[in-house]
């Protein structure tokens, strides 16, 4: 059987999105920090480790207002669809967690 190469162009209106080695590999979070200002929400992703009192922001993310409303229906949909075909996440009571973010500042 000859080799077939993908041709297929993306169709007006697609997006051709590529995921590389590196970012395909994710990163742990167990925290997400979230401030927003008048322009943008930021979310600040943090590995938070027993025993261990200092962590760093693995990854920041930041939104328009719209994209993080978007991004809430959507994470609700995915969410929703989860617990339909897995049952219901169980929220358990998580100690507070004192933080020290250290300097803040808006945009």
């Amino acid at each position: 059987m000859a080799d077939q190469k993908d041709t297929k162009k993306p169709q007006k209106g697609q997006i051709n999105i590529e995921l590389d080695e590196a970012v395909a590999q994710g990163i742990y979070s167990n925290l997400a920090i979230i401030n927003h200002s008048q322009s943008e929400f930021v979310i600040d992703y943090v590995a938070i480790m027993p025993g261990v009192p200092k962590s760093k922001v693995k990854s920041r993310i930041i939104l328009t207002p719209q994209h993080a409303k978007r991004f809430l229906k959507a994470l609700n949909e995915n969410v929703n669809r989860f617990e339909n075909a897995h049952g219901e996440i169980k929220d358990y009571q998580q100690p507070a967690i004192p933080i020290n973010f250290g300097p803040t500042g808006e945009a």
